[in-house]
């Protein structure tokens, strides 16, 4: 038995020190989906620690393929911390699956095997291979799956998402690439140079915890790790130029993969390496390196504060699903400055390096400007199948409807459609009263409560108001029509004023 263990580690050292499919490609041009197939399963077949499976097919019927790590069998040890990775949600960026795969290399190490004590991983090197083929930013639909978390239209988000409800991974991590090269920076005189930048969850309705220890804790580690493997790094800050426009960290809409993830009281973050400038393979090596560097950061910061993050989920989830949260939900929201100034690393056209640039105009904290009472649910009317099949996508629980004592429904009458800003985008925001109804045929409706994770979800996406719900999107607009009713139910439990 122990001459066969030592076999079974030198076939997977010989194996593992294969040259990966962008190295043998020299560089030139990234892992086909072919490629990506042959090699995973290669790896699969050389480690116990290791089991490929089929998550789905994309529009164009390619497999999505997930690789789950476990010294065990995957998500029955309650002591561990689950965590999921996905990569490639956009097509053209291609360092994303590339650090995948290295990663999956460097995790069937032998240095690297303690790791899985303490955590199941889920890594999903390609969500988008239909883009990847042809290098292109969006899906075989044209969608970009990166604004379908919420509405999920899309088989490859429908599957993420499934995928998410089946395993309620405690972390995940969504891997991007970001590209600075637009003339805007360029007639400014300076750009974005850092190889990686991270941000965390920036929705105020996630748990505060959750929020200020993503902050405080991953960002200076990561930091560190990534710099002391000669990797450059800074805090995800899109906007910009500087005095030309104001810097932020990163929407806080719910229809992204780090945002959707986030709102139901995960630890997400999303990783946006630096693109090419001029071909998807310019730089590639270091590209891919930096990105499997900050994935396998992300691992051991993990592995180090498991105890804390599991405790700190596992808190915040119980207070969602007995409904037992702030009673204020934001459903309009903004950035704002707190007084501060941000000390930016920029690459200078002028001098060809490095430098800092001090910005003025820097809005780091998310403020609601609209509120809404959390209520007990909503009701769904049975006609509005669309909204049904929206909540099954997302297994939200709904059921029928029994009025009890205390029970107060409420209905939004739309005065006017009108509209507001959301970053840079002009969305429906409708003038609205609520009254009081009385009586209604309670086998028309369906309940859905709100005492289960979903609980902010369901209030942001069905909430007329909200700038971040599904009547912002063409596929349910039809729910806002002036004059007349908002057929979306509130129920309200008076027994709790």
């Amino acid at each position: 038995m122990k001459n066969f263990s030592i076999l079974f580690v030198i076939f997977s050292s010989i194996l593992i020190a294969q040259k990966t499919p962008l190295e043998l490609n020299n560089y030139l041009k990234p892992t086909s989906y072919n490629q990506l197939t042959e090699y995973i399963y290669q790896l699969d077949n050389s480690s116990n620690l290791l089991k490929v499976e089929e998550l789905g097919k994309s529009v164009e019927e390619r497999n999505l393929y997930l690789m789950k790590f476990s010294n065990s069998e995957f998500g029955k040890d309650n002591n561990k911390l689950k965590l999921l990775i996905f990569a490639q949600q956009h097509g053209n960026e291609q360092s994303g699956k590339e650090g995948s795969i290295l990663l999956v290399r460097e995790l069937l190490k032998q240095e690297n095997s303690y790791l899985f004590d303490r955590i199941d991983f889920v890594l999903i090197p390609q969500m988008n291979p239909d883009g990847s083929e042809q290098n292109k930013r969006r899906n075989g639909n044209s969608m970009d799956l990166n604004r379908n978390h919420l509405i999920l239209t899309e088989p490859e988000t429908i599957a993420l998402h499934k995928l998410f409800n089946e395993y309620l991974f405690e972390v995940s991590m969504d891997v991007h690439e970001y590209a600075p090269y637009g003339d805007t920076w360029k007639n400014y005189g300076y750009r974005f140079n850092s190889d990686v930048e991270v941000g965390v969850t920036t929705n105020i309705n996630v748990a505060k915890e959750i929020r200020e220890f993503s902050k405080s804790k991953y960002l200076k580690f990561i930091e560190k790790y990534l710099n002391d493997n000669n990797i450059s790094f800074f805090e995800y800050s899109p906007g910009g130029p500087p005095e030309i426009d104001y810097i932020r960290h990163s929407t806080f809409d719910i229809n992204d993969g780090r945002q959707s993830l986030g709102i139901q009281n995960t630890f997400s973050f999303i990783q946006e390496g630096l693109n090419g400038k001029d071909t998807f393979v310019e730089n590639i090596k270091h590209r891919s390196e930096g990105q499997m560097r900050g994935m396998l950061g992300l691992l051991k910061f993990c592995y180090e504060y498991k105890d804390q993050m599991k405790n700190i989920v596992k808190s915040e989830r119980v207070k969602l699903i007995q409904n037992k949260v702030d009673p204020k939900v934001a459903i309009q929201l903004d950035h704002f400055s707190d007084g501060s100034k941000l000390k930016l690393p920029l690459y200078s056209y002028y001098s060809n390096s490095d430098t800092v640039i001090i910005v003025n105009d820097y809005r780091p904290i998310v403020k609601s400007t609209l509120d809404v009472e959390r209520p007990k649910g909503y009701l769904v009317p049975k006609s509005l199948t669309e909204v049904i099949d929206w909540a099954e996508k997302h297994t939200i629980s709904y059921h029928d409807y029994e009025k009890s004592e205390f029970d107060k429904i409420e209905q939004y009458f739309v005065t006017q459609l009108d509209s507001i800003e959301f970053e840079r985008d002009i969305i429906v925001n409708p003038k609205v009263e609520i009254n009081e109804v009385k009586n209604i045929n309670t086998d028309e409706y369906i309940f859905i409560p709100l005492n289960q994770i979903k609980n902010n979800v369901i209030i942001i996406a069905l909430e007329p108001k909200s700038m971040l719900g599904l009547v912002t999107y063409q596929k349910f607009n039809y729910l806002l029509k002036s004059n007349e009713n908002f057929p979306i139910l509130r129920l309200v439990d008076e027994s709790i004023k």
